[in-house]
């Protein structure tokens, strides 16, 4: 009985020896960085490295847009307050006009083309 119980026991250690050195050679060519997953790792990693770039340059032109676009609006919105200013200035200017006022202000009346509408004939 013993003897039996001896063979299964360096069976069971041959197994363990033979399980180990296919276990170390797969480990090995999974680390390799020529062909193995080591290179896939090494690949990823230089790819990681040039997206965190590119993201950084995105990121650093979307906020350079986003103070131009800030102040091309603050230059608009100044603009039409001019322009407002203006448009009522001229508002003025043309009741004034209309009441009589000024004696020697005059009015000119523009006329809207409309379409192909023909322009009126100068006499």
């Amino acid at each position: 009985m013993s003897l039996i119980a001896d063979f299964l026991l360096i069976a069971a250690a041959l197994s363990a020896a033979l399980y180990c050195l296919v276990l170390s050679r797969r480990l090995r060519s999974f680390t390799n960085l020529e062909s193995g997953m080591g290179s896939a790792v090494a690949v990823l990693s230089v790819q990681v490295d040039e997206l965190t770039k590119a993201l950084e340059g995105a990121r650093q032109t979307s906020q350079k847009s986003a103070e131009s676009l800030e102040q091309r609006t603050q230059r608009a919105e100044a603009a039409a307050a001019r322009l407002e200013l203006l448009l009522a200035s001229m508002h003025d200017i043309e009741i004034e006009a209309r009441n009589g006022s000024n004696g020697a202000a005059r009015s000119v009346r523009r006329r809207r083309r409309t379409g192909t509408a023909a322009l009126p004939e100068e006499a």
